[in-house]
């Protein structure tokens, strides 16, 4: 696909991932009304019979807030739980260097100058979040700039305008703050039915006994749905991020026309070693270089595929130095064998 349709597939994506996240939360809140009534209906006289659907309108009220919430600020709650700050506008030369290397590579990529943060982290890596193409944020750790030549962070930089300029950024902003909130919202009712538990009044069975089976089912359903949510949306983000690196890195490539430069780059964050510990695992997918340091992030099919949130470093760096050895090729820089 060309960079439009990329961008239209990505809206699209958007649209879908918040439809099913409130259509989740209905399926959640109605059918727990469901079961709450079948449950009840059958109680002694005086115990409580639930009728009018609380679970599914609240749950149905939170979700559509949640996403409105998402869209305003989770670009600035991506960055809190970064400990990212503004850049300072002191005369540091790492910090001039950064600011010019910034402007630089919007120019390059046709995209509106992100607003720049750093985390104190020693770790090098980078991410970049926001809303929509016009409010971009960059964030880069001081172990990154610190490390890297000009060349090499102007290569990581033009990867994340990459994200930018492809629609991905609100796309992975969108999934960790969903993922986020299903997991908050998961753990608070979890506590919620192990409470209400005790106050069904033993109910949820006809005089024949065969609804309590139905029931049953139905329960265990309801169950692994509010088990598994977190975990699904969690590797959806990771799913995202995998298919996502591969194209940055192509048009870091192409608005630095220094494909060797980001090979070198991701070689040098790979080496690092570290785990970059103020990025936490809710937005590890946003990053250029899993910061959870682990190694299913090296693993190559069913299992990196599965648990991963970037695809191998070792494959990012091939195919950018293949990406290095067919143009310096095409333009002849190759001495003769």
């Amino acid at each position: 696909m060309n960079l439009f349709e990329q961008q239209a597939a990505n809206r699209r994506k958007s649209r879908w991932l918040v439809a099913a996240f409130v259509l989740f939360f209905a399926w959640l809140g109605f059918g727990g009304d469901y079961l709450a009534w079948e449950m009840t209906r059958y109680g002694p006289p005086g115990a409580y019979r639930h009728a009018f659907p609380w679970g599914g309108i609240a749950l149905f009220a939170i979700a559509a807030v949640t996403v409105t919430w998402i869209r305003r600020t989770g670009p600035d709650k991506v960055l809190w739980s970064a400990g990212a700050y503004p850049l300072p506008e002191g005369r540091m030369d790492e910090n001039r260097q950064l600011e010019n290397v910034v402007e630089e590579m919007a120019i390059a990529a046709g995209v509106r100058k992100p607003k720049i943060y750093l985390i104190d982290d020693p770790d090098p890596n980078a991410f970049v979040t926001g809303t929509d193409p016009d409010h971009p944020h960059l964030a880069v750790t001081t172990g990154l700039v610190s490390m890297l030549s000009r060349d090499e962070l102007q290569a990581v930089v033009a990867h994340e305008l990459g994200h930018v300029k492809n629609l991905d950024m609100q796309l992975m902003t969108m999934v960790a703050g969903l993922a986020g909130a299903i997991a908050l919202i998961a753990d608070g009712l979890g506590r919620s039915m192990r409470i209400g538990r005790h106050r069904s009044g033993g109910g949820g069975r006809d005089r024949g006994g065969k609804l309590g089976g139905l029931l049953l089912v139905l329960l265990v359903i309801w169950l692994i749905s509010w088990i598994l949510a977190p975990l699904i949306t969690r590797m959806l983000a990771m799913g995202i991020s995998r298919k996502r690196e591969y194209l940055a890195d192509a048009m870091a490539a192409q608005f630095t026309r220094n494909p060797m430069a980001l090979a070198d780059a991701l070689d040098r964050i790979e080496k690092a070693g570290a785990p970059t510990k103020t990025i936490k695992g809710g937005v590890a997918h946003l990053c250029i270089a899993d910061p959870l340091g682990r190694r299913v992030s090296q693993k190559v099919g069913f299992v990196g595929d599965l648990f991963a949130t970037h695809p191998p470093m070792a494959l990012r760096v091939a195919r950018l130095r293949a990406m290095a050895y067919q143009s310096a090729k095409a333009s002849g820089d190759l001495a003769p064998e």
